[in-house]
Protein backbone atom coordinates (compact mmCIF):
# COMPACT_ATOMS: atom_id res chain seq x y z
CA UNK A 1 0.00 0.00 0.00
CA UNK A 2 1.12 3.40 -0.51
CA UNK A 3 0.54 6.22 1.93
CA UNK A 4 0.63 9.97 1.68
CA UNK A 5 1.18 11.45 4.57
CA UNK A 6 0.79 15.82 4.47
CA UNK A 7 1.94 17.53 7.14
CA UNK A 8 0.92 21.36 8.23
CA UNK A 9 3.02 24.07 9.37
CA UNK A 10 0.24 24.13 12.27
CA UNK A 11 1.50 21.10 13.38
CA UNK A 12 5.26 21.60 12.95
CA UNK A 13 5.37 24.87 14.96
CA UNK A 14 5.39 25.74 18.30
CA UNK A 15 3.71 28.77 19.80
CA UNK A 16 6.70 30.65 19.98
CA UNK A 17 7.47 30.27 15.86
CA UNK A 18 10.03 27.66 15.56
CA UNK A 19 9.82 24.36 14.78
CA UNK A 20 8.61 21.53 16.86
CA UNK A 21 11.56 18.80 16.90
CA UNK A 22 9.85 16.71 19.04
CA UNK A 23 6.80 16.41 16.69
CA UNK A 24 9.15 16.03 13.69
CA UNK A 25 10.62 13.13 15.65
CA UNK A 26 7.63 11.43 16.41
CA UNK A 27 6.18 11.81 12.70
CA UNK A 28 9.72 10.16 11.69
CA UNK A 29 9.51 6.91 14.11
CA UNK A 30 5.79 6.43 13.08
CA UNK A 31 6.69 6.75 8.94
CA UNK A 32 9.74 4.70 9.30
CA UNK A 33 7.67 1.86 10.85
CA UNK A 34 5.11 1.98 8.45
CA UNK A 35 8.59 1.66 5.70
CA UNK A 36 9.73 -1.31 7.57
CA UNK A 37 6.41 -3.56 7.57
CA UNK A 38 6.58 -3.44 3.49
CA UNK A 39 4.34 -0.23 2.94
CA UNK A 40 5.35 2.77 0.95
CA UNK A 41 5.17 6.12 2.46
CA UNK A 42 5.20 9.62 0.81
CA UNK A 43 5.60 12.81 3.17
CA UNK A 44 4.32 16.44 2.46
CA UNK A 45 5.68 18.57 4.84
CA UNK A 46 4.86 22.60 5.46
CA UNK A 47 7.12 24.42 7.51
CA UNK A 48 10.06 26.21 5.29
CA UNK A 49 8.46 29.39 5.96
CA UNK A 50 8.17 28.76 9.77
CA UNK A 51 12.08 27.10 9.57
CA UNK A 52 13.38 30.29 7.75
CA UNK A 53 11.67 32.64 10.19
CA UNK A 54 13.92 31.39 13.22
CA UNK A 55 17.14 32.19 11.96
CA UNK A 56 15.73 35.87 10.27
CA UNK A 57 14.29 36.64 13.75
CA UNK A 58 11.22 37.36 12.13
CA UNK A 59 7.64 36.45 14.55
CA UNK A 60 5.26 36.66 11.86
CA UNK A 61 4.22 35.03 8.39
CA UNK A 62 5.41 37.48 5.44
CA UNK A 63 2.26 38.65 3.63
CA UNK A 64 3.82 39.35 0.16
CA UNK A 65 5.24 36.81 -2.34
CA UNK A 66 8.93 37.96 -2.79
CA UNK A 67 9.43 37.97 1.13
CA UNK A 68 7.86 34.78 1.49
CA UNK A 69 9.99 32.97 -1.42
CA UNK A 70 12.85 34.43 0.50
CA UNK A 71 12.22 33.35 3.95
CA UNK A 72 11.50 29.98 2.57
CA UNK A 73 14.65 29.94 0.43
CA UNK A 74 16.18 30.36 3.91
CA UNK A 75 14.35 27.71 5.80
CA UNK A 76 13.68 25.29 3.28
CA UNK A 77 17.12 23.21 4.06
CA UNK A 78 16.89 23.87 7.73
CA UNK A 79 13.16 21.31 7.53
CA UNK A 80 14.75 19.62 5.26
CA UNK A 81 17.67 18.44 7.37
CA UNK A 82 15.27 18.09 10.27
CA UNK A 83 13.47 15.40 8.43
CA UNK A 84 16.59 13.70 6.87
CA UNK A 85 18.38 13.69 10.48
CA UNK A 86 14.73 12.11 12.17
CA UNK A 87 14.48 9.80 9.47
CA UNK A 88 17.89 8.39 9.53
CA UNK A 89 17.84 8.10 13.68
CA UNK A 90 15.14 5.60 12.56
CA UNK A 91 16.90 3.79 9.93
CA UNK A 92 15.31 4.97 7.23
CA UNK A 93 16.89 7.77 3.99
CA UNK A 94 14.98 10.73 3.43
CA UNK A 95 14.78 12.47 0.03
CA UNK A 96 13.84 15.90 -1.00
CA UNK A 97 11.40 16.93 -4.02
CA UNK A 98 10.46 20.34 -4.55
CA UNK A 99 7.11 20.90 -6.79
CA UNK A 100 5.47 23.39 -8.40
CA UNK A 101 2.65 23.57 -10.51
CA UNK A 102 4.49 23.10 -13.72
CA UNK A 103 5.67 19.72 -13.11
CA UNK A 104 1.38 18.66 -13.38
CA UNK A 105 0.67 21.11 -16.18
CA UNK A 106 3.67 19.46 -18.29
CA UNK A 107 3.46 16.60 -19.45
CA UNK A 108 7.11 15.65 -19.51
CA UNK A 109 7.94 17.09 -16.22
CA UNK A 110 5.46 15.06 -14.94
CA UNK A 111 6.45 11.74 -15.97
CA UNK A 112 10.28 12.41 -14.78
CA UNK A 113 8.65 13.44 -11.55
CA UNK A 114 6.10 10.08 -11.17
CA UNK A 115 9.42 8.15 -12.39
CA UNK A 116 11.38 9.49 -9.52
CA UNK A 117 9.01 9.10 -7.50
CA UNK A 118 8.51 5.20 -8.44
CA UNK A 119 11.61 4.48 -7.96
CA UNK A 120 12.66 6.00 -4.65
CA UNK A 121 9.57 4.03 -3.21
CA UNK A 122 11.24 0.98 -4.96
CA UNK A 123 14.61 1.88 -2.83
CA UNK A 124 12.68 2.05 0.81
CA UNK A 125 13.53 6.03 0.82
CA UNK A 126 10.49 8.24 1.72
CA UNK A 127 10.37 11.47 -0.32
CA UNK A 128 9.96 14.65 1.69
CA UNK A 129 7.75 16.88 -0.78
CA UNK A 130 7.03 20.92 -0.43
CA UNK A 131 6.18 23.02 -3.14
CA UNK A 132 8.70 25.40 -4.54
CA UNK A 133 8.16 28.23 -2.34
CA UNK A 134 10.87 30.07 -3.91
CA UNK A 135 10.09 30.38 -7.34
CA UNK A 136 6.44 29.64 -7.85
CA UNK A 137 4.84 33.00 -8.60
CA UNK A 138 1.35 33.70 -7.68
CA UNK A 139 -0.35 33.14 -11.22
CA UNK A 140 1.51 29.15 -11.21
CA UNK A 141 1.38 27.74 -7.83
CA UNK A 142 -0.55 25.02 -5.41
CA UNK A 143 -1.04 27.57 -3.08
CA UNK A 144 -1.52 25.13 -0.46
CA UNK A 145 0.33 21.78 0.45
CA UNK A 146 -2.97 19.98 0.95
CA UNK A 147 -4.15 20.22 -2.91
CA UNK A 148 -0.34 19.37 -3.54
CA UNK A 149 -0.54 16.27 -0.94
CA UNK A 150 -3.73 15.50 -3.27
CA UNK A 151 -1.75 15.56 -6.53
CA UNK A 152 1.05 13.82 -5.20
CA UNK A 153 -1.48 11.12 -4.42
CA UNK A 154 -2.74 10.88 -7.90
CA UNK A 155 0.93 11.20 -9.20
CA UNK A 156 2.10 7.90 -6.60
CA UNK A 157 -1.15 5.92 -7.04
CA UNK A 158 -1.69 5.91 -3.49
CA UNK A 159 -4.65 4.09 -2.14
CA UNK A 160 -5.04 6.92 0.76
CA UNK A 161 -4.22 10.44 1.78
CA UNK A 162 -3.70 11.42 5.58
CA UNK A 163 -4.02 14.95 5.87
CA UNK A 164 -3.15 16.05 9.50
CA UNK A 165 -3.86 19.01 10.93
CA UNK A 166 -4.82 20.74 14.78
CA UNK A 167 -7.95 19.47 15.18
CA UNK A 168 -9.91 15.60 15.29
CA UNK A 169 -11.31 15.72 12.15
CA UNK A 170 -14.33 17.83 10.23
CA UNK A 171 -17.00 18.58 12.55
CA UNK A 172 -20.44 19.83 12.13
CA UNK A 173 -19.62 23.42 13.16
CA UNK A 174 -16.13 25.02 14.61
CA UNK A 175 -14.86 22.76 17.40
CA UNK A 176 -14.98 25.60 19.82
CA UNK A 177 -18.79 25.29 19.63
CA UNK A 178 -19.77 22.80 22.16
CA UNK A 179 -22.76 21.30 20.10
CA UNK A 180 -20.14 20.56 17.10
CA UNK A 181 -20.22 16.42 16.28
CA UNK A 182 -17.68 15.31 14.30
CA UNK A 183 -18.48 13.64 11.33
CA UNK A 184 -17.00 9.98 10.74
CA UNK A 185 -17.72 9.65 7.25
CA UNK A 186 -18.38 11.10 4.08
CA UNK A 187 -19.35 9.82 0.95
CA UNK A 188 -20.36 12.25 -1.22
CA UNK A 189 -21.55 16.12 -1.56
CA UNK A 190 -24.71 15.26 0.27
CA UNK A 191 -22.82 14.68 3.33
CA UNK A 192 -21.32 17.78 3.67
CA UNK A 193 -24.51 20.36 3.12
CA UNK A 194 -25.10 22.70 6.27
CA UNK A 195 -21.34 22.63 7.83
CA UNK A 196 -19.70 25.58 8.48
CA UNK A 197 -16.33 25.09 7.81
CA UNK A 198 -15.19 28.54 7.87
CA UNK A 199 -11.63 29.76 5.66
CA UNK A 200 -9.21 31.06 7.89
CA UNK A 201 -6.01 29.03 8.45
CA UNK A 202 -3.37 29.46 11.35
CA UNK A 203 -0.87 31.84 12.20
CA UNK A 204 1.61 30.37 10.20
CA UNK A 205 -0.32 28.32 7.61
CA UNK A 206 -1.78 29.04 4.17
CA UNK A 207 -4.97 27.13 4.33
CA UNK A 208 -7.42 26.37 6.62
CA UNK A 209 -10.61 23.86 7.08
CA UNK A 210 -11.64 24.79 3.97
CA UNK A 211 -8.48 23.70 1.47
CA UNK A 212 -8.42 20.53 3.62
CA UNK A 213 -11.86 19.57 2.25
CA UNK A 214 -11.23 20.96 -1.01
CA UNK A 215 -8.18 18.69 -1.26
CA UNK A 216 -9.95 15.79 0.42
CA UNK A 217 -12.32 15.98 -2.79
CA UNK A 218 -9.64 16.39 -5.19
CA UNK A 219 -8.15 12.61 -3.54
CA UNK A 220 -11.16 10.88 -3.18
CA UNK A 221 -12.72 12.00 -6.43
CA UNK A 222 -9.87 9.98 -7.89
CA UNK A 223 -9.74 7.11 -6.46
CA UNK A 224 -7.91 8.16 -3.09
CA UNK A 225 -9.22 7.24 -0.03
CA UNK A 226 -8.68 10.09 2.77
CA UNK A 227 -8.32 10.54 6.15
CA UNK A 228 -8.61 13.95 7.97
CA UNK A 229 -7.52 13.85 11.55
CA UNK A 230 -5.28 15.23 14.20
CA UNK A 231 -1.36 15.13 14.05
CA UNK A 232 -1.38 13.95 17.56
CA UNK A 233 -3.53 10.68 16.01
CA UNK A 234 -1.10 9.64 13.02
CA UNK A 235 -0.51 6.67 14.49
CA UNK A 236 -4.05 5.58 15.07
CA UNK A 237 -4.75 6.31 11.24
CA UNK A 238 -1.66 4.33 9.81
CA UNK A 239 -2.82 1.42 11.51
CA UNK A 240 -6.24 1.65 9.75
CA UNK A 241 -8.27 2.88 13.05
CA UNK A 242 -11.74 4.68 12.88
CA UNK A 243 -10.00 8.48 13.95
CA UNK A 244 -11.17 11.81 12.35
CA UNK A 245 -13.21 11.72 9.29
CA UNK A 246 -12.76 9.35 6.42
CA UNK A 247 -13.40 10.92 2.68
CA UNK A 248 -14.62 7.54 0.77
CA UNK A 249 -13.42 7.16 -2.88
CA UNK A 250 -16.41 8.68 -5.26
CA UNK A 251 -14.45 8.14 -8.56
CA UNK A 252 -11.99 6.92 -10.68
CA UNK A 253 -8.50 7.99 -10.97
CA UNK A 254 -8.51 10.49 -13.89
CA UNK A 255 -5.52 10.66 -16.51
CA UNK A 256 -3.21 13.80 -16.87
CA UNK A 257 -5.27 16.10 -18.93
CA UNK A 258 -8.06 15.94 -17.03
CA UNK A 259 -6.10 15.92 -13.40
CA UNK A 260 -4.14 19.51 -15.21
CA UNK A 261 -7.40 21.00 -16.40
CA UNK A 262 -9.37 20.66 -13.01
CA UNK A 263 -6.77 21.18 -10.54
CA UNK A 264 -3.79 23.12 -12.26
CA UNK A 265 -4.81 25.07 -15.15
CA UNK A 266 -5.22 29.08 -14.52
CA UNK A 267 -8.38 29.83 -15.92
CA UNK A 268 -8.83 33.11 -18.23
CA UNK A 269 -12.91 33.35 -17.98
CA UNK A 270 -15.98 31.99 -17.37
CA UNK A 271 -19.07 30.58 -19.05
CA UNK A 272 -22.41 30.57 -17.00
CA UNK A 273 -24.88 27.51 -17.86
CA UNK A 274 -27.96 26.73 -17.80
CA UNK A 275 -29.43 24.14 -15.37
CA UNK A 276 -29.83 21.80 -18.53
CA UNK A 277 -26.43 22.00 -19.94
CA UNK A 278 -25.07 21.56 -16.14
CA UNK A 279 -26.38 18.37 -15.98
CA UNK A 280 -25.53 17.70 -19.20
CA UNK A 281 -21.75 17.81 -18.64
CA UNK A 282 -22.64 16.24 -14.95
CA UNK A 283 -24.42 13.76 -15.55
CA UNK A 284 -24.71 13.26 -18.71
CA UNK A 285 -21.16 13.66 -19.52
CA UNK A 286 -21.79 15.62 -22.84
CA UNK A 287 -20.31 18.36 -24.43
CA UNK A 288 -20.93 21.83 -23.74
CA UNK A 289 -22.98 23.15 -26.49
CA UNK A 290 -23.57 27.07 -27.26
CA UNK A 291 -27.54 26.52 -26.35
CA UNK A 292 -26.29 25.98 -22.60
CA UNK A 293 -24.52 29.10 -21.76
CA UNK A 294 -26.36 32.15 -20.57
CA UNK A 295 -23.38 34.39 -20.03
CA UNK A 296 -19.73 35.05 -20.66
CA UNK A 297 -17.43 36.70 -18.34
CA UNK A 298 -13.84 37.54 -18.74
CA UNK A 299 -11.71 37.63 -22.31
CA UNK A 300 -10.53 34.34 -23.34
CA UNK A 301 -8.79 33.59 -27.04
CA UNK A 302 -9.85 30.02 -28.63
CA UNK A 303 -7.72 27.16 -27.05
CA UNK A 304 -7.71 28.92 -23.07
CA UNK A 305 -9.20 27.18 -20.48
CA UNK A 306 -12.42 28.77 -18.76
CA UNK A 307 -14.45 27.49 -15.83
CA UNK A 308 -17.85 26.72 -16.32
CA UNK A 309 -20.31 27.69 -13.44
CA UNK A 310 -24.46 27.03 -12.58
CA UNK A 311 -26.68 29.62 -12.06
CA UNK A 312 -25.60 30.02 -8.92
CA UNK A 313 -22.12 30.51 -9.80
CA UNK A 314 -20.57 27.18 -8.22
CA UNK A 315 -18.09 26.00 -10.48
CA UNK A 316 -18.82 22.58 -11.73
CA UNK A 317 -16.12 21.82 -14.37
CA UNK A 318 -12.64 23.68 -16.63
CA UNK A 319 -12.24 23.09 -20.25
CA UNK A 320 -10.90 24.37 -23.36
CA UNK A 321 -12.69 26.91 -25.17
CA UNK A 322 -12.88 26.24 -28.92
CA UNK A 323 -13.93 30.17 -29.34
CA UNK A 324 -12.27 33.35 -27.88
CA UNK A 325 -14.87 35.22 -25.67
CA UNK A 326 -16.35 37.65 -28.33
CA UNK A 327 -16.76 34.28 -30.47
CA UNK A 328 -18.99 32.69 -27.95
CA UNK A 329 -20.89 35.77 -27.23
CA UNK A 330 -21.87 36.01 -30.96
CA UNK A 331 -23.02 32.48 -31.42
CA UNK A 332 -25.05 32.78 -28.36
CA UNK A 333 -26.51 35.85 -29.41
CA UNK A 334 -27.15 34.78 -32.60
CA UNK A 335 -26.31 37.76 -34.00
CA UNK A 336 -25.65 37.22 -37.74
CA UNK A 337 -23.11 40.28 -38.48
CA UNK A 338 -21.35 39.53 -35.16
CA UNK A 339 -21.07 35.43 -36.69
CA UNK A 340 -19.87 36.87 -40.14
CA UNK A 341 -17.31 39.01 -38.90
CA UNK A 342 -15.86 36.18 -36.38
CA UNK A 343 -15.59 33.99 -39.31
CA UNK A 344 -18.20 31.48 -38.01
CA UNK A 345 -20.12 29.03 -40.27
CA UNK A 346 -19.51 25.20 -39.21
CA UNK A 347 -20.33 25.64 -35.19
CA UNK A 348 -19.30 22.57 -33.13
CA UNK A 349 -19.13 22.51 -28.85
CA UNK A 350 -18.25 25.28 -26.89
CA UNK A 351 -16.06 22.68 -25.11
CA UNK A 352 -16.09 19.21 -26.02
CA UNK A 353 -15.82 16.70 -23.93
CA UNK A 354 -12.42 14.88 -24.26
CA UNK A 355 -11.25 18.95 -23.12
CA UNK A 356 -13.37 19.27 -19.58
CA UNK A 357 -13.03 17.65 -16.32
CA UNK A 358 -15.45 18.53 -13.86
CA UNK A 359 -14.51 19.80 -10.45
CA UNK A 360 -17.49 19.19 -8.48
CA UNK A 361 -16.84 16.24 -5.37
Amino acid sequence: MTTVVKIGSSSLTRPDGFLDLNRIDEVSRLLAEEVKHGEHVVLVSSGAISAGSQPLGRTERPKDLATAQAVAAVGQGLLMYRWTQALAWQGVVAAQILLSAAEVVGRAQYNNACRALEKLEALGVIPVINENDAVATDEVRFGDNDRLAAIVAHMVKAERLILCTDVDGLFTAHPSNPEALRIAEVCGLEDLEGIDIGQVGSRWGTGGMRTKLLAAQVAASNGTEVTLTSTNLLGEALAGEKVGTVFRVTGKRRGLKQLWLAYAATAQGRLVLDDGAAKAITVGKKSLLAAGVTAVEGAFEAGEVVELTDQSGEIIAKGVSAYSSAQVKAIISGNQTDLAKSGLTDLGPVVHRDYLAETRY
